[in-house]
């Protein structure tokens, strides 16, 4: 279910955001404000001319602003330079200075050192999450010994110290910390643990307070997530109790006015389901994860050969942005890949009619030639003048889904993605024999995509399986260039995943009809087969081989139509938001769940009676996924219906990982430890 616009949690952080970089000074509400007084994100107003700026940020602070805001964002709020706080900068000193950094004795002092070599006007902080005040003295002591206070002018805490890349998903950001190694290995010191899990917590009370609302949580007894949950609610309650004016007073006179109820926050380890952090999923989003890597901040880069016909020439890489203002990766990112297929024809279909349209009404040849052809009349170029950015803009966004559609179908056709989609949806039924045999006469896929297939059947089967058998296994993989480092830990960890595992189908009984409306959506998708490979000419994508093999895909694109399959972690959330309609199973695994409410006077809420939900924060320690957090919003849009209230999730963890970097970056270094 998508968010009311103007409420999501990417939302409230662009507005925090462009606050900031309007000197912490308010902005101007415009028509589009929503109910809780918020201006919609997408048009700000300064209350003054602006102030020529300059942006300086450390990795961080680029990471949280990039997936949100566009050079054009930054220019239209005053900002004409954005650089690095790590550059060689050069002074410009009748300009002011933002900084958006992270509290440490490193930036801090590096502030010094620009405000000492007089690089800038003056500098307004803002720190990412709260500042110690053993840093904020020593700073200050830096500042009074260099000279330089009068050059800052403000110092703020932001809460800003987490990444949204999509409307209601986000990350904090912590892959060098490696949360999931750091969290599970027995070499971790407890200063580390406690620094991780500082942290942690850190990020999730900056999540909070860009909301503006105090939830529920609720955990599972014992690991990080209860040292997560307890620490927060310390936080949390202590905020509450030491701040008259605290930074929930506004939103808490709003919640009242308007019934807003106190939403739900789910603090789950990662251990509780390893199989999303593996599987090869069927999403936009998820595909372009998995082969491309996408990046937090919505970046991916595809590399595509010089020349088709000779791979000797090398290969050319392109990266793509897929912004916040990208219409069609808002609408098709967390639907199946057939759907985004169908879709994108719609789209180029309804753009070319438009552009037609436009053509003829002003008697020149295509938009290309727009500028160049007089023979317009005035009334007629007044109105095209208008379209013509939009409908450019908008064949732009077409044109580069275009592409990443082709690089995708092109891992498919390489790596027989679909075969391994097909497999894992029912890999639990696989015997021993199968899945060796499966193993040892795979010809196409990466070493990576075997050594998946075989962790998440290991994970999922309830056979036993003798050293011997093990053995054979790793030799198999080893054989196919797997590294097996990682199958130390997954053994030593199946039996914890075992007791959490929740998946589950929807309403097996009508497997039938499930079949049925797969068979619709592959047969809609067949139709337009012809079409789409059209499209990959007319956009001039470079498809060689490909698009005269786009037809030989589709028998297994079928494959990418699973079961409708509700996740562990989907599963948890239902039982605890909605009680009534959860499983039993789902019951007994949450009902023992810890109950904190930051705003009982009792250091540990007492849990009431079971009570319904409507929003919900669903958070993983030690990595999320993108198929989790698709997973969720189906659920969440399927089950909103008739007149129950519209259920809303947002989905975060420590860090986004795909398989490849979750097996390289956590599972082998655990496995080289239990080895």
């Amino acid at each position: 279910m998508a968010p009311t616009p103007g409420n999501s949690l990417r939302d409230k952080q662009i507005l925090s955001i462009k606050k900031l970089l309007n000197l912490n000074q308010p902005l101007e509400p415009t028509d589009g404000d929503d109910s809780n007084g918020f201006q919609s994100a997408s048009a700000p107003l300064l209350k003054d001319i602006p102030t020529w700026k300059i942006l300086v940020f450390d990795e961080l602070g680029r990471n949280v602003i990039s997936p949100v805001l566009q050079v054009s964002d930054l220019r239209s709020m005053g900002v004409t330079l954005h650089v690095s706080i790590a550059a060689n900068r050069q002074p410009i000193p009748d300009v002011d200075a933002i900084y958006l950094i992270e509290p440490n004795a490193k930036n801090l002092q590096q502030i010094t050192n620009d405000l000492q070599k007089n690089l800038y006007n003056s500098a307004s902080i803002n720190f990412l999450s709260s500042v110690p005040r053993p840093l904020l003295e020593d700073f200050a002591a830096q500042t009074a010994v260099a000279g330089t206070s009068e050059k800052i002018a403000q110092i703020f805490d932001q809460y800003l110290n987490f990444i949204v890349p999509e409307p209601d998903l986000f990350s904090l950001g912590m892959q060098k910390e490696h949360t999931y190694w750091a969290l599970n290995s027995a070499k971790t010191q407890d200063e580390e643990l406690d620094r991780v899990i500082d942290r942690i917590v850190s990020g999730l009370f900056s999540v909070v307070v860009t909301l503006g609302v105090i939830p529920i949580i609720r955990c599972p007894r014992g690991a990080a997530a209860e040292m997560v949950a307890t620490k927060l609610d310390r936080k949390l309650r202590d905020h509450i109790l030491n701040s008259k004016d605290n930074l929930f007073s506004a939103h808490r006179a709003a919640a009242s006015s308007t019934g807003t109820p106190k939403p739900l926050l789910v603090i789950m380890d990662r251990n509780i389901d390893l199989i999303p952090m593996l599987s090869h999923s069927w999403t936009y989003q998820s595909l372009c994860a998995d082969v491309f890597g996408l990046s937090e901040s919505n970046r991916i880069t595809i590399e595509s050969p010089v020349d088709s016909n000779n791979p000797a020439k090398g290969t050319n890489k392109k990266t793509y942005d897929l912004a916040a203002d990208d219409f069609f990766w808002a609408k098709n990112s967390c639907l199946p890949f057939p759907q985004v297929a169908e879709d994108i024809d719609i789209e180029l279909t309804k753009y070319k009619e438009e552009a037609d349209a436009l053509t003829k009404k002003t008697g020149v040849r295509d938009l290309d030639h727009f500028e160049q052809d007089s023979s317009a009349s005035a009334q007629h170029l007044k109105a095209a003048v208008t379209l013509l950015p939009e409908l450019r803009a908008r064949k732009a966004t077409l044109d580069m889904h275009m592409n990443i559609l082709a690089a995708i179908l092109g891992e498919i056709q390489s790596r027989q993605l679909d075969n391994y989609f097909q497999l894992e949806e029912n890999v639990f039924k696989q015997t021993k024999a199968q899945v060796l045999d499966q193993i040892k006469t795979a010809d196409k896929g990466k070493p990576e995509d075997y050594l998946r297939l075989f962790v998440i059947w290991y994970l999922s089967t309830e056979q036993d399986v003798s050293r011997q058998e093990w053995t054979q296994f790793e030799e198999a993989l080893a054989a196919k260039g797997c590294d097996t480092t990682c199958l130390s830990y997954i053994k030593q960890v199946r039996a914890t995943t075992k007791m959490t595992q929740l998946t589950t189908v929807n309403n097996p009984s009508s497997s039938n009809q499930q079949q049925s409306g797969s068979s619709d959506l592959f047969n809609r998708f067949s139709a337009i087969s012809s079409r789409l490979t059209d499209r990959l000419k007319e956009t001039g994508v470079p498809t060689g081989a490909l698009s005269n093999n786009v037809a030989s895909l589709l028998g297994g694109i079928k494959n990418f139509l699973p079961e409708d399959r509700d996740l562990t972690v989907t599963k948890i959330t239902e039982s605890l938001m909605d009680p009534s309609a959860a499983s039993s199973s789902a019951i007994a695994k949450t009902e023992h769940y810890l109950y904190f409410d930051p705003r009982s006077a009792n250091a540990r809420g007492t849990m009431p009676q079971p009570q319904g939900f409507s929003e919900a924060i669903v958070f993983m320690v030690g990595g999320a996924s993108t198929a989790e957090y698709s997973n969720l919003q189906e659920w969440a849009a399927r089950t909103t219906t008739g007149d129950r209230a519209k259920r809303r999730v947002i989905y975060g963890g420590t860090e986004l990982l795909n398989a490849g970097s979750f097996i390289k970056e956590e599972l082998e270094r655990l496995g080289k430890e239990v080895s």
